[in-house]
């Protein structure tokens, strides 16, 4: 198992976008990378601790590779965007992949340099090892799962991608 760190933008969405793919084994709501130990959503949101809504992710890199999961997560963010991901907006809301295990650079790296080129500009993504991160409340935790019609700036397209993904393999006769 391998544990990563996103960051994009509201966490409620990329939790439940996360969520859906074959080889991930548990996502956690949390905030990461700021001043202050054990913020809570208030302090992150209103006080500016430096935190930005993350999601960890534990996940089996035999079912579903780093880079895989990693080509997700830039399908789910506007990596260009300084701190504002849809309708949310400030440094708690900034994109990154943080991570604990030094072996997992080289394909975060690896991505990373492959969305710029895509990008064709200097993305507004953080990368680098995890500094923090604490649990966010139970509120948040599966907070679409709990609250469907709830906000999120990722489409219902994204959100049901694996869905997606799926019909098309079985379609054209082949597997995702």
């Amino acid at each position: 198992m391998k544990t990563i760190y996103l960051a994009g933008g509201c966490f409620w969405g990329l939790q439940k976008f996360l969520d859906q793919f074959e080889g991930v084994i548990s996502t956690e709501t949390g905030y990461a990378n700021g001043s202050t130990e054990n913020p809570s959503y208030e302090d992150v949101r209103y006080k500016l601790t430096g935190h930005t809504e993350t999601v960890k992710i534990v996940y089996d890199e035999t079912i579903l590779p780093t880079r895989k999961l990693l080509s997700y997560f830039f399908m789910a963010i506007d990596p260009v965007s300084l701190n504002k991901q849809g309708e949310d907006e400030g440094i708690n809301y900034r994109t990154g992949i943080y991570y604990t295990d030094e072996s997992l650079g080289a394909d975060v790296e690896a991505v990373y340099h492959e969305e710029e080129k895509k990008a064709g500009q200097k993305l507004a993504v953080e990368v680098g090892p995890l500094e923090n991160y604490y649990s966010a409340e139970e509120y948040h935790q599966k907070y679409l799962d709990k609250h469907p019609e709830g906000y999120c700036h990722i489409s219902d397209a994204l959100l049901n991608l694996r869905k997606t993904l799926s019909e098309a393999a079985s379609a054209s006769g082949t597997h995702s």
